[in-house]
């Protein structure tokens, strides 16, 4: 194959498109970053701290590099969610968890840039499953490019996540393929529902640990891996990771009918005007088949038109103060503490003071 000269694009499509600005350096993305919440512990360690923080800003240096593309359409549409921001949670956890052994190894950085490539290019997919018009405060790929380009341009950041797993050995590929077909069944199962005669919250549950918890477990257990630590940790930050995922969706289902308008640009009820399946719903849905009446009456809401503001604000409100609302914090809650009690053999100090707190900020959030 011949290219000419007429253009810059490479046979992979690898390499930046002509007239991009240069990228900012290492040192100017560590100063403007700052640590989710209940990573408070990091920021106070001396030693831990810078080193998580420049480990994050080469994550995120190495994000823009590895979606970059000669092809220009490509390049705009990879750079799309990149450029939108987001919190990081998986490649923080990577650089975390690596503190259990050696986190210098450079390997250590590319595993955690997988893992926000992978979470990147299922945001591409979730978003045109569920319709989504906006994410993370911009507009969607698919409504800006359609739902082609959008879907193309997932499996694009896809394949260059397994591009740089490949070069991490056949261990870390294999997790990565058993990850991402996880992710895919649970966007399937989601999308089909349960089978007949299958709980609709096991059912549901399920789901989130396919497509959220398998991802955040991998993310801890390949910077363990790449860090050389002990062997043991695997199992541990697999099931923590797991477990502190679903309770990380399941405070999101909940915020959606109790929180304020978000940064996100998410406002409440959100999921439900888009019929997304969330566990208050479920649970609401399993109360009025159990003859709760208020359940009933709340339900014709829920399920009715809720294109106007008016309509979804009377929904939402009534599932605020419906006790499944309260009943799924409990759920969730349950969840982040089997998280926390996971981690009972991990040697004590800072990485998992950490993984303890964030266990409990994902379910303490309002919004």
């Amino acid at each position: 194959m011949t290219h000419s000269a007429e253009h810059s694009w490479t046979h992979a499509g690898h390499g930046l498109p002509d007239a991009v600005e240069p990228a900012p350096t290492t040192t100017a993305i560590a100063t403007g970053l700052q640590l989710p919440a209940g990573f408070a512990a990091i920021a106070k360690d001396v030693e831990l701290g810078p080193a998580i923080t420049t480990n994050l800003a080469r994550v995120e240096k190495k994000l823009r590099e590895a979606i970059a593309n000669s092809d220009p359409l490509a390049d705009a549409t990879s750079r799309h969610l990149v450029e939108a921001g987001g919190k990081r949670i998986r490649p923080l956890l990577t650089l975390l968890c690596a503190h259990l052994g050696d986190a210098s190894r450079p390997e250590v950085v590319q595993a955690a840039v997988v893992v926000e490539l992978t979470h990147l290019a299922t945001l591409y997919h979730d978003d045109v499953m569920d319709s989504a018009p906006y994410r993370r405060g911009a507009p969607t790929a698919h409504e800006v490019w359609g739902n082609s380009v959008a879907i193309l341009t997932g499996d694009l950041i896809f394949a260059r996540a397994s591009i740089l797993v490949s070069e991490l050995g056949s261990r870390a590929l294999g997790i990565q393929a058993r990850t991402f077909e996880r992710l895919c069944l649970g966007q399937l199962h989601e999308t089909v529902g349960p089978r007949e005669g299958e709980d609709a919250v096991e059912h549901y549950l399920s789901v989130v640990a396919d497509k959220t918890g398998s991802l955040v477990a991998a993310s801890g257990q390949l910077g363990a891996i790449f860090a050389g630590a002990d062997e043991a940790f695997e199992d541990v930050l697999v099931e923590y990771g797991e477990k502190v995922g679903v309770a990380f969706q399941l405070a999101d289902d909940v915020i959606d009918v109790t929180g304020v308008k978000v940064k996100s640009g998410k406002s409440p009820g959100t999921d439900l005007r888009e019929g997304v399946p969330t566990l208050p719903v479920l649970l609401l849905r399993k109360a009025a088949d159990n003859g709760d009446r208020s359940a009933v009456e709340l339900l014709k809401l829920v399920d009715g038109d809720l294109s106007s503001d008016e309509a979804l604000a009377l929904a939402v409100a009534g599932l605020r103060e419906h006790p499944v609302t309260a009943e799924s914090w409990v759920i969730a809650r349950q969840w982040s503490a089997e998280a926390i009690e996971a981690l009972k053999p991990l040697p004590e100090g800072v990485v998992k003071e950490s993984l303890t707190n964030f266990a409990h900020a994902v379910v303490e959030r309002a919004s």
